[in-house]
C-alpha cells in the first residue's frame, strides 16, 4: 500500500478545439483507462458546455506517487496518441489540489 503522504492529487482542465468536444471525451476515455496500471485513479470527471472560455472537461485524479504519474505520462500507448490529442485538445491546465471530504 502506498504512503498517503506520497500521493499526488491533481485537477486537469481541458479545452476542446471547436467541434471536437465529443472527440476530446473519447480521447480521454481511452487514455484514462491506463491510469490504474500506474497507480492512478480518476476521482471525478465533469463536462461543461465550454462556452465563455470554460473548459470542456474537468478531471480530478490521484496517483499513489510521483513515479506513477511520470510512468503514466511516458506510457507508450498514451504517447502514441499524441497526434489525436493535438487534433482534439486546444488547451490543458493541470495543477495540484487537495481533495476535501464531501459534505
Amino acid at each position: 500500500m502506498a504512503n498517503p503522504d506520497d500521493q499526488i492529487q491533481l485537477c486537469c482542465l481541458l479545452w476542446a478545439h471547436p467541434g471536437q468536444e465529443a472527440a476530446l471525451t473519447a480521447y480521454e476515455d481511452q487514455v484514462l483507462k491506463l491510469l490504474p496500471e500506474h497507480g492512478g485513479t480518476v476521482v471525478q470527471r465533469a463536462v461543461s458546455d465550454g462556452t465563455e472560455g470554460r473548459p470542456h472537461e474537468v478531471q480530478l485524479f490521484r496517483f499513489e506517487s510521483q513515479g506513477g504519474l511520470d510512468s503514466y505520462l511516458a506510457d507508450p500507448r498514451r504517447t502514441a496518441l499524441e497526434k489525436e490529442r493535438d487534433r482534439v485538445v486546444a488547451g490543458t491546465e493541470v495543477f495540484p489540489v487537495e481533495l476535501l471530504p464531501g459534505t
